[in-house]
């Protein structure tokens, strides 16, 4: 047996789940049905969980891992959905990889860096990774966007490489059944491409399709939780379907140039799958992020309302204040997700960095606007001014 899981068809794989959150326990329903009746998959899926202990209905306090295993449902993350009792939850990190030959990223990229050694020191010397994490990675350096998916490779090193899974994939909706499509995109040649894609695809409920535009699918996928700020500031103002149909495009025409700015080998044909403009769809209209911002708007405009007394200079000094927007975000992320994490206003943070320090903001009217919202406190009705026509480029969408 070749001991290569990328180049060899009869390589038996090994999954572990790298997160157990709401999207990587929903996702584990289907990879964990999936390794049990493919025969190039090890039945047993590890997944691993940040252990904390949970209060269950009755007012007693379990370990999650221990509710996991026992109930085979992620109470906290995920209730009421039944994973498949071959996932099994592991919170020590090291037993979980060990000997892994796919690894499936699927948390918060600001946990990384303290996990890949550990990794990287347990897994299978032929190992590669697909990510599910939607957001960028920044050189403070040079100032440039870098992929999740290259970080991940680079820490890993070896050859290792990662693809990535992109698509219009609500968790609680995949975790359902309810009919989707989905991405994968990478190059680790074949048989483990079809390979790889089989592990996810679990057709008619969810359908994968493959392509090899890593930095496409992964940079739509960190992009688009940016604009669906806009489009929670947009449902937050109670303005109607055709503003935020108007916003999708100018936004989806921005993540594309955005992609080509930066990005090489990056193809227009990516934005219209799934980790495209499907992904835009679902999370303008769905999803934590434009729900996140959907408060935000909503307290902003009841805060100004309720200091109409004050003088507009001390109003303006309390509202644009760079510290107070944070705090703000952080009461909505703690109030709204459960635990869960909230990429768009990161990823708002990084890319406007990065735009700045190059002198592209102007280029990127709707991208700039929403950031000048969320972080200089500019009035959420503004962001009408950013929805604006660009000049056609013929070099993207």
């Amino acid at each position: 047996m070749d001991s290569n899981p990328q180049t060899s068809a009869e390589q038996i794989d090994r999954v572990c789940i790298i997160g157990s959150g709401n999207w990587g326990s929903a996702i584990s329903t289907l990879v964990g049905r999936n390794c049990e009746r493919l025969p190039n998959c090890e039945t047993e899926v590890k997944m691993w969980v940040f252990e904390e202990t949970v209060t269950l209905e009755d007012g007693s306090q379990e370990k999650l891992t221990d509710v996991i295993n026992q109930r085979h449902e992620n109470v906290k993350y995920l209730p009421g959905i039944k994973l498949p009792e071959n996932v099994i939850a592991v919170p020590d990190l090291k037993e979980a990889c060990a000997d892994a030959t796919l690894l499936i990223f699927v948390l918060p990229h600001q946990f990384l860096p303290r996990l890949m050694p550990t990794i990287r020191a347990s897994v299978h010397p032929s190992s590669r990774g697909v990510s599910l994490i939607k957001g960028l990675d920044f050189d403070a350096d040079t100032k440039l966007p870098m992929l999740i998916s290259e970080t991940i490779a680079k820490a890993m090193g070896d050859d290792f490489q990662c693809g990535v899974l992109m698509g219009a994939n609500v968790a609680s909706e995949v975790a359902e059944g309810q009919m989707c499509e989905s991405t994968l995109a990478s190059n680790f040649g074949q048989p483990a491409d079809e390979i790889t894609r089989q592990i996810f695809d679990a057709p008619p409920s969810f359908r994968v399709q493959h392509v090899s535009d890593i930095a496409g699918a992964e940079v739509c996928g960190a992009l688009k939780n940016v604009i669906a700020l806009g489009a929670g500031f947009v449902d937050g103002l109670d303005l109607g379907g055709n503003t935020k149909a108007a916003l999708l495009r100018v936004g989806l025409k921005e993540m594309a140039k955005f992609c080509h700015l930066f990005f090489e080998g990056v193809r227009d044909e990516t934005f219209t799958e799934s980790c495209g403009m499907a992904d835009l769809i679902t999370t303008c209209y769905g999803g934590r992020n434009r729900k996140c911002a959907e408060a935000f708007a909503r307290q902003r405009r009841h805060q100004l309302k309720d200091m109409n007394e004050n003088s507009q200079e001390d109003c303006s000094a309390i509202m644009n204040n760079e510290k107070t927007c944070e705090s703000q975000w952080k009461t909505i992320e703690e109030e709204l997700l459960n635990g869960q994490k909230l990429q768009g206003t990161l990823t708002a943070q990084e890319v406007h960095i990065i735009l700045s320090s190059r002198g592209l903001l102007e280029s990127f009217p709707l991208i700039n606007k929403i950031y000048d919202i969320s972080f200089k406190g500019q009035p959420v009705e503004s962001i009408v001014e950013g929805v604006v026509m660009t000049p056609h480029q013929a070099s993207h969408l």
